[in-house]
């Protein structure tokens, strides 16, 4: 069974495209040019304000 954690190895913030990426085994930098795009089309505030929330809520990998 997958779980989802921050990528402690693809960090460029907090690690949450990077731990996405690995949960969907993709490249993180996909998952980050989908997140600016759609950050591009909400006019950046809630791309912005749900990261930080992922931030808070996705637990770290021990």
């Amino acid at each position: 069974m997958k779980k989802l954690y921050k990528s402690n190895d693809n960090k460029v913030f907090a690690g949450v495209c990077g731990g996405l990426g690995e949960y969907l085994d993709t490249d993180p930098v996909v998952i980050r040019l989908v997140w600016i795009i759609i950050g591009a089309i909400t006019a950046f505030f809630p791309a912005i304000l749900a990261y930080i929330i992922a931030a808070l809520i996705i637990p770290h990998k021990n």
